[in-house]
């Protein structure tokens, strides 16, 4: 096991889903349930299933395209995701 890879994919994903939707909808379900371990359980599992679904497309995407544009790609989705919502913050 490469524990480098290990460790900064954590620290990562970890930093990234601090405060995200994800997290703040865990908070309300766990604000208005009395089965808190329900509610990690629920949350635990949808992350780890989204997370296997991402290693799944990410292996195979990789061996088609190589790893530059792939980080090309993401890192242009993201200013483009970012210019959307500048322009259309979609308020009332």
């Amino acid at each position: 096991m490469d524990f480098k890879v290990l460790f900064t994919t954590f620290g990562m994903i970890f930093l990234a889903e601090l405060g995200d939707k994800t997290q703040l909808a865990t908070f309300a379900f766990a604000s208005n349930s009395k089965s808190r371990l329900a509610v990690f359980l629920g949350s635990a599992g949808a992350l780890v299933l989204t997370s296997l679904l991402a290693v799944l497309f990410g292996s195979v995407v990789s061996r088609l395209v190589p790893s530059n544009y792939i980080k090309i790609g993401a890192g242009a989705l993201f200013v483009l995701l970012g210019l959307w919502m500048l322009l259309f913050p979609g308020g009332k």
